[in-house]
């Protein structure tokens, strides 16, 4: 399974927030990606909503992927998030089986539970919705107040979520066109982890089941940038 899975990411070569453009104060007229995340991101929701959930433990909402190995979760209100604002949480097997020790992971990774959480805290904002907040509204706070926190990667036509130190959430910008090329095929969303610290703490990144472990080229410096990153992407249809 692992051998099938990586020839089908091995064929991305950029999944990644290749360009956070410049960010926007609000979902203002001339913040084209900010305001078209929001309808692509609904999309997202929509072609799944038994894996939309509230999550009270985050004070958010979760999407999970197909497999629920892993699922995206953002907050509803920064003020009152116990740990991040936006994160990944996922199964910590694939990574002890490879040789994870957990106690050597940083600051912005928590272990429990057999699962394992890395996000950031974005601030602590008391934020205020018109009604009850929902997953869609939750999502418009982040490209209102961080706009810099959604990039959009032209390569694939993806938008994401930065959820700090080179982990993002993404997803296709189009569903409709969403897999015509080689390029974007099975990956209408890719939940991806930088490697380093899970390697750092004693992971053989090659024995990682369930996950592609490939290079995909970012930009450092306004230059492209081949680094290693664990994918994993998904269909939504």
């Amino acid at each position: 399974m692992k051998n099938s899975i990586r020839r089908i990411a091995l064929a991305v070569t950029g999944v990644m927030a290749a360009a956070v453009l410049t960010a926007c104060s609000g979902l203002s007229g001339l913040d084209v990606v900010g305001k078209d995340s929001v309808a692509s991101f609904e999309k997202v929701l929509d072609a799944a909503p038994d894996k939309i959930k509230a999550d009270e433990m985050n004070v958010g909402w979760s999407f999970s992927a197909p497999d629920d190995t892993v699922r995206f979760i953002w907050s509803e209100n920064y003020s009152k998030s116990p740990l991040h604002d936006v994160m990944l949480e996922f199964d910590a097997k694939p990574f002890t089986d490879a040789g994870l020790d957990t106690s050597k992971l940083p600051e912005n990774y928590a272990a429990y539970e057999g699962m394992l959480m890395v996000g950031t805290k974005l601030g602590d904002d008391d934020l205020k919705y018109s009604g009850n907040p929902t997953a869609l509204a939750a999502y418009e706070q982040i490209v209102g107040k961080y706009r810099d926190s959604i990039g959009y990667h032209t390569a694939l036509d993806h938008y994401n979520v930065n959820l700090g130190d080179g982990n993002l959430f993404e997803w296709a910008k189009d569903f409709a066109v969403n897999g015509t090329t080689k390029e974007n095929q099975d990956k209408d969303i890719v939940f991806v982890l930088n490697p380093e610290p899970l390697v750092a703490a004693g992971v053989d990144p090659e024995k990682v089941e369930g996950w592609v472990y490939t290079t995909v080229s970012v930009d450092i410096d306004g230059r492209p940038t081949d680094v290693y990153k664990f994918l994993k992407p998904f269909n939504l249809r």
